[in-house]
């Protein structure tokens, strides 16, 4: 698809991965989009979104033949759909995850995310849940870290389900940081970036690009594709934020074009 400005314009940031991603790959949260609000997004934006997550347990509340559409709209536009670790944690606390993987492949989701930022899950069963949902033909995105601001993984710990979920078959694993952005994980209340916490979780992996960073906010994104690259892994990201994240990217947005202009002055 041509683009409007290709002819006459460059991106300032060049390097810019295109779709089926393996590096660089954008997941939108959806609180509950409808049909057209999701068509426009798609038409708009569909080159750069490639998972949307039907967050926490929002799908529960579809129509089954509205959220069977939904979903169809998604992945016939080539982008993974799964709902909320929040969602598979409730089916596994009440025994019913087997039934869970039938059912979510039945309404057309084509990803699902193993988690256990709530409840206390052990490390067989999120093993097991990976290669089920594996099994069962779909994507898998896990995630690492709880929604508790109190309850603080122990970073050996962290290192060790990153490993166990990339060898088992995870896609991606994501580090939890909500979707506000703030008091967890690697930002602090202000939703300010800790460096010091990105250092301690790179440090014990062998390629970041195994990683996707939660980062709703602007000035998180900024930071990690600053430190991480144009490529970095970013998920969490509001629908209307999408075009907004992608100009950052590519360096047509201020804070990544004056980066993009000083280096080029070198």
């Amino acid at each position: 698809m041509s683009k409007a400005w290709e002819d006459i314009i460059r991106m300032p940031v060049e390097g810019r991965t295109t779709k089926p991603r393996e590096a660089g790959v954008t997941m939108v949260i959806d609180k509950g989009m409808g049909l057209h609000r999701l068509e426009d997004l798609i038409q708009v934006e569909g080159d750069y979104i490639d998972i949307i997550k039907l967050t926490f347990g929002t799908s529960a509340f579809y129509d089954k033949d509205l959220l069977r559409k939904k979903n169809e709209m998604i992945t016939s536009s080539n982008i993974d759909v799964m709902p909320g670790g929040t969602f598979l944690e409730i089916a596994i606390w009440q025994e019913v995850f087997d039934k869970y993987l039938e059912l979510a492949k039945e309404l057309g989701f084509s990803a699902i995310e193993v988690s256990d930022g709530t409840i206390e899950i052990s490390r067989k069963t999120r093993q097991d849940a990976v290669k089920k949902s594996l099994d069962k033909g779909f994507k898998v995105m896990t995630e690492v870290g709880k929604k508790d601001p109190k309850e603080v993984l122990p970073i050996s710990l962290v290192h060790q389900l990153i490993g166990e979920d990339m060898e088992n078959g995870a896609f991606k694993v994501i580090i939890e940081a909500r979707e506000a952005g703030k008091a967890v994980g690697i930002f602090d209340k202000e939703g300010e970036i800790k460096h010091d916490e990105v250092d301690n979780i790179i440090a014990g992996v062998k390629d970041t690009n195994c990683l996707m960073w939660e980062a709703p906010l602007k000035n998180q994104q900024q930071a990690l594709i600053f430190r991480l690259g144009i490529n970095v892994n970013l998920g969490n990201i509001p629908p209307d934020e999408v075009l907004a994240l992608e100009a950052l990217r590519q360096g047509v947005r201020g804070d990544t074009l004056k980066k993009a202009y000083l280096e080029g002055k070198k």
